[in-house]
């Protein structure tokens, strides 16, 4: 019986395009789904004509598979790998591979290679970035976990990964839930990026009254400068595409969004490591806001607002949006490059910054021009605190900020939410400010909590107390800081 190099575990969109990919470069994949009927209809079906193996059992597929044996599911993250990690263990052996492949948050993934490590078997959590058609014609793979499992499956996930200038954007991360980690961080950016795209269209749209052909236009001239992207691409697309009935399909679309989660676990571990990631926190509440629609249908009926006034020539304001998206698109990828960099420190990984920055440049929904321009900043400077602080991220947010700051100005004119484009203006602001007023919040924190101050005449880590009303005492609080 031939055996595979490689077995599948979860035939949905996602498994079986990923087998596919590797059938086409020449490795031979096991498959298998816990709905085994699955597995009859992709062998009738996309699969019939391959090398690709069918099973209907965990057991089946463990033995179609060559030592070091290498099973890769992907399911739905949580209790499922779980499940299937649990299948799978009676039937392996010293050294085999398991990888999960799904979105599934980096805690577990640290967890579950602990728990692999003590049973002698390897663990990857791996990232995957591109959708079902990256997925199909090379996605970005950010592989994390046991090291030692690495040259086990770097051949196959490189060449089955994206290519951009001859370059797999697959490359090892790091130890335990890294991989994960950095696949959670991207999803976060996109967020923000998709947010600041509908804020853009949304401002084109009721602020100046443009159509979708109109705004398909402007989106098509946009990709073939700075805004260059993945999803500017697409959106473009999407304004051009026409319903049944002609009219275009965006307006039929319900204006209240879905989420997986990645973007609020971005959210929550920055709240944890105390990093300001404020626009895709924005991002992520605009989320939710959008899913209070028929609350928002009442509220529109009785809240007033300002009434837009078209502007004759729309010209000026369409370069000033353009400036506001390419200026807070920066702000995005800056604060994700933030979190990554506090998280190495705190849970101890070695990320290689610029090296992400590759991984992203293809097959990934946040692929971007500058993303070239993030690798050189790290390779000239592999410890920069923050790219803002680099020559070409200075000189460009230089050069939008005026448009970007008329947009944001327009936008509360005209009652448009921007909450992305905003937050991210005010992050920028925020982070180029000696004297932030935080100095009145110590004081007021002291005053009602004895929670103490630090002194700008003083050494810092030295703290001060005042009895501000005259009876509260000498006696401080303990002082927590993120």
């Amino acid at each position: 019986m031939q055996q595979a190099d490689i077995g599948l575990i979860g035939l949905a969109v996602m498994g079986q395009n990923l087998v596919l990919n590797m059938n086409d470069h020449g490795y031979t994949v096991a498959v298998y789904n816990r709905t085994t009927a699955k597995v009859d209809d992709f062998m009738a079906g996309p699969a019939q004509g391959t090398e690709i193996i069918p099973t209907y059992s965990i057991s089946q597929l463990v033995t179609s598979l060559k030592k070091p044996r290498r099973i890769m599911m992907m399911v739905k993250a949580g209790e499922v790998v779980d499940a299937f990690i649990e299948q799978l263990l009676p039937h392996l052996e010293p050294g085999d591979i398991i990888i999960d492949g799904g979105n599934s948050l980096y805690t577990d993934s640290e967890r579950r290679m602990q728990m692999l490590t003590k049973k002698n078997v390897l663990f990857i959590g791996t990232g995957i970035s591109g959708g079902e058609e990256g997925a199909r014609k090379g996605p970005s793979i950010m592989p994390g976990g046991n090291p030692e499992a690495w040259p086990h499956v770097r051949d196959i996930f490189q060449a089955i990964a994206a290519k951009v200038d001859g370059v797999p954007c697959c490359d090892w991360v790091g130890e335990g839930g890294a991989g994960h980690f950095v696949k959670m961080v991207h999803n976060g950016i996109e967020y923000g990026d998709m947010q600041l795209i509908c804020e853009a269209y949304d401002f084109m749209s009721r602020g100046l009254a443009l159509d979708e052909e109109q705004i398909a236009g402007i989106f098509s001239d946009w990709n073939d400068g700075l805004l260059n992207s993945y999803l500017i691409e697409i959106s473009a697309h999407i304004f051009a595409t026409k319903d049944v009935d002609g009219t275009p399909l965006i307006r039929k679309i319900l204006d209240s969004a879905g989420q997986k989660g990645t973007g609020k676990w971005t959210g929550i571990n920055a709240l944890e490591l105390g990093i300001p990631l404020t626009l895709i926190a924005e991002a992520v509440f605009a989320r939710c806001l959008s899913a209070l629609k028929e609350e928002r249908v009442r509220a529109a009926a009785v809240l007033s607002g300002p009434i837009p006034q078209i502007p004759v020539d729309p010209t000026p304001l369409i370069q000033n949006i353009h400036d506001a998206l390419y200026g807070a698109k920066i702000i995005s990828y800056t604060q994700g490059y933030m979190l990554m960099r506090e998280a190495a420190k705190e849970y101890g990984w070695n990320l290689h910054y610029g090296s992400i920055a590759l991984m992203w440049r293809g097959g990934c929904i946040i692929r971007s021009v500058f993303l070239d321009n993030i690798k050189q900043a790290f390779a000239v400077n592999p410890e920069l605190d923050n790219l803002l602080l680099d020559d070409f991220f200075q000189k460009a947010i230089e050069q939008s900020q005026a448009g970007w700051r008329q947009a944001t100005i327009k936008g509360i004119e005209l009652g448009i939410p921007m909450p992305a484009i905003a937050a991210g203006l005010s992050y920028y602001d925020g982070y180029r400010s000696a004297r932030l007023p935080a100095n009145l919040l110590q004081a007021q924190r002291d005053y009602f909590g004895a929670h103490t101050y630090e002194r700008i005449d003083k050494p810092r880590g030295e703290f001060f107390h005042t009895d501000w009303s005259g009876s509260g005492g000498k006696v401080s609080s303990s002082t927590y800081t993120v």
